[in-house]
């Protein structure tokens, strides 16, 4: 009987142990992998997307919400902060299939070159990927012919995704651009 009781007294005390340091570090415990839909092993996986801003006009999809300061106006725009939400094409020319949307924020972020920190979602329309989420953070540094910024997660079908984008402009002038992303993510 003793026994019993010693062993009963340590896993109470066990149990109130573990759930006091539940509360105080906030760790709840270990994750089931299949409840979250983790079941098959990682993949990665390459996607190819092309967006076209219009910076002008009734229709602009690209706009500025705080202009840069007057002195680096016209050197860096630093200071200047916008939005962005673009239809994703699976080609270059304007007309080319919609699969989804890029939607974020871009602010100039450097007194001394033109450079962009980017947080953009992109928000897919087609297929599997429908309703799903790749998430994107990171410098965009426009001077280069192509850039990298990191995969920061995702949703849908790209939970706890990682991963980099390589990025470059085809075509800039003040009124629209055409830009090119090339995925690489790494999901389930």
């Amino acid at each position: 009987m003793a026994t019993q009781f010693l062993i009963l007294s340590l896993l109470i005390s066990s149990y109130l142990i573990t759930s006091t340091l539940a509360e105080e570090t906030g760790f709840v415990g270990s994750l089931d992998r299949k409840a979250l839909g983790l079941k098959k092993k990682n993949k990665v996986s390459h996607f190819r997307f092309y967006f076209h801003e219009r910076f002008t006009g009734a229709n602009a999809t690209s706009v500025t919400v705080v202009a840069p300061l007057p002195k680096y106006n016209t050197t860096t725009n630093f200071g200047l902060v916008g939005v962005t939400d673009n239809a994703l094409t699976v080609g270059p020319e304007p007309g080319s299939k919609v699969v989804g949307r890029i939607e974020g924020l871009y602010a100039a972020t450097s007194q001394s070159e033109f450079n962009l920190l980017v947080v953009v979602n992109f928000a897919l329309t087609q297929g599997k990927y429908n309703g799903s989420n790749i998430a994107v953070l990171g410098r965009n540094r426009l001077s280069l012919k192509v850039r990298e910024m990191p995969v920061i997660g995702g949703s849908g079908v790209f939970k706890f995704a990682t991963g980099y984008v390589k990025t470059s402009t085809l075509y800039l002038d003040a009124d629209r651009s055409t830009i090119e992303y090339n995925i690489y993510v790494s999901h389930y």
